[in-house]
């Protein structure tokens, strides 16, 4: 693959396999066997183009004897399955030179480094210069007539619902993938400790109401979208109940991942810190396990004028009352610097913002 391509130069595993040094036995060496977990892994970096000696060194540092090692690499090469496979990432290395060259299109737009700012945008506008682009825009002045914006506070919260039992969050300092192991920090809890825990505690990642809990909070907290107003430029506002709670201390972090549908972002309470990436970057994003990605946004710096074989990084602090569009496949990182409550949508008004149903392999990056 070209060097554009973020695997293509990983002499790395896209998922290491936990190996251990051999051990004595007497005078020997007691090596591990080359099971098919190894093998699917040294066929996996030949077709990313790792060299053959960085494999045998991963595999011997892994505890493989370095004969069977060798041997292995040999048979794989002749493999001719790996043939087959070889010439199905042909055609994933021509889509992703299709990507590339929107990269370079999109790099030609002389505001490509910025995130735009727009005051009530009309239903036109918005469809025509950022929903079918495929480009992020923030929208100004179009939740002022939301109650929630006077409203909403940790004290309105807790007198209002603060007996209710939700889903939440919790613990998710346990694991550096909070978001893909995120059932197991599933908890119910009644709304006002959570309230107060959110109130006294420090910057923390720990405990979050998200999306994810979507569906236990709309049976809990109801009330809560009566004091939103569906944008009805943009949204299907059928339901009165359309939409995703957020809400969490300052410190929360969703990490770099992309969403399967386009969302509108809409912020009630305290600020928010995003670090956006187009779409047309996810092949330079180590988007290797379903919509996350391996770079951290807590070490990634902005850069609006990256060089064309690095991520163009946008950054962006959404304050109450704004509204941030995040197009499909546009990577993010979203970071509380308060107290914060958001809302989301996914539905749109335009179309069914249906793309997973044509997804067949989604899980299996």
């Amino acid at each position: 693959m070209s060097d554009q391509v973020e695997t293509a130069a990983a002499p790395r595993p896209a998922v290491k396999p936990d190996g251990t040094a051999p051990r004595e036995a007497g005078a020997l060496l007691v090596f591990r066997p080359v099971d098919d977990e190894w093998r699917r892994w040294v066929a996996e970096n030949l077709l990313l183009g790792a060299s053959r000696d960085s494999i045998l060194k991963t595999m011997v540092a892994g505890g493989l004897s370095p004969l069977q090692s060798t041997a292995e690499i040999d048979q794989a090469f002749r493999s001719p399955y790996l043939k087959g496979v070889e010439r199905v990432c042909n055609r994933l290395e021509k889509r992703e030179w299709l990507l590339a060259a929107y990269r370079k299109l999109n790099r030609l737009h002389p505001k490509c480094d910025e995130i735009s700012r727009r005051h009530k945008l009309s239903r036109e506008e918005f469809l025509e210069g950022y929903y079918c682009a495929n480009r992020p825009v923030i929208i100004t002045g179009m939740m002022d007539d939301w109650p929630a914006l006077r409203k909403w506070s940790l004290d309105y919260f807790a007198e209002k619902f603060g007996d209710r039992e939700v889903d939440v969050q919790f613990g998710r300092d346990a694991s550096g993938n909070y978001e893909e192991d995120r059932e197991k920090f599933r908890r119910k809890m009644i709304f006002s400790r959570f309230i107060e825990k959110v109130r006294t505690s420090k910057v923390t990642n720990d405990f979050y109401i998200t999306a994810n809990n979507n569906t236990a909070n709309k049976d809990a907290l109801p009330e809560l979208w009566d004091d939103i107003v569906q944008i009805p430029e943009f949204l299907n506002g059928n339901s009165a109940h359309n939409g995703f709670f957020w809400f969490g201390p300052a410190g929360t972090i969703t990490p770099f991942h992309h969403d399967l549908t386009n969302n509108l972002m809409a912020q009630v309470i305290g600020r928010k810190r995003i670090l956006l990436a187009p779409s047309w970057d996810m092949p330079l994003m180590r988007n290797l396990r379903d919509v996350y990605c391996e770079v951290d946004g807590r070490e990634t710096s902005p850069a609006p004028r990256a060089n064309f074989g690095e991520p163009q990084i946008l950054e962006c602090c959404l304050d109450p009352g704004e509204i941030l569009f995040l197009p499909i496949g546009s990577l993010h990182f979203v970071e509380a610097l308060e107290i914060s409550a958001t809302v989301t949508f996914t539905n749109f008004d335009f179309d069914d913002n249906d793309f997973t149903s044509f997804y067949e392999s989604r899980g299996n990056v």
